[in-house]
């Protein structure tokens, strides 16, 4: 069987009409990929603990009780932390529990000890922290946040209010830095 000029066309151009699209995709002079500086880096692969530590005062509160949620920031490092930003918001459980299960609390008081301390976060709905700074090495500073579970509460086995915290802290002049999420235990709910 004998080619036309018609169909040899159509087998020469199909190709590069298929391939002409995944050509354009490719930039012709691609520039290298900027790497992320290297203290940034640095810092984030040497899987650095945390150092937060949170306490509830209360393992059980009934309806119509407080707890206390004291968290405290040390600084493990040679250098003053310049910068810290912490949120401290319900865990799933707990939303779940308050949306579906009747549990009903509030925060009502957020006290800064050493320093003053700015608490609220009304746009994402969850208590934030400044602490006092810079922080020397070794230094510790403290704050607590206070909640009282409502006297019309739902309560009993496995409610519960809990937390989890993000904390983001500068170091090195800012050159260094260490980020993550944290456990926030609070306190059970138990019908008295």
């Amino acid at each position: 069987m004998r080619l036309t000029s018609w169909k040899r066309a159509v087998r020469a151009v199909l190709p590069l009409l298929l391939a002409g699209p995944l050509l354009a995709a490719v930039p012709a002079h691609a520039a290298p990929a900027q790497a992320a500086p290297a203290h940034r880096a640095a810092a984030r692969t040497a899987d650095l603990p945390l150092p937060v530590t949170t306490v509830s005062d209360r393992a059980t509160t009934p309806p119509g009780g407080s707890f206390t949620v004291t968290v405290t920031l040390t600084n493990p490092h040679d250098t003053p932390i310049r910068f810290v930003y912490q949120t401290v918001q319900q865990t799933y459980d707990t939303s779940t529990d308050v949306a579906y299960a009747g549990l009903k609390y509030t925060a009502t008081a957020c006290n800064g000890v050493p320093n003053p301390t700015v608490c609220g976060n009304p746009q994402s709905g969850a208590f934030g922290a400044l602490f006092g700074l810079p922080l020397a090495p070794g230094a510790s500073t403290s704050y607590t946040l206070t909640y009282t579970v409502a006297p019309d509460s739902a309560c009993g086995s496995g409610l519960n209010v809990d937390f989890y915290s993000y904390v983001y802290y500068e170091y090195q002049g800012g050159a260094a830095f260490n980020d993550g999420l944290t456990g926030v235990r609070g306190t059970d709910v138990p019908c008295s």
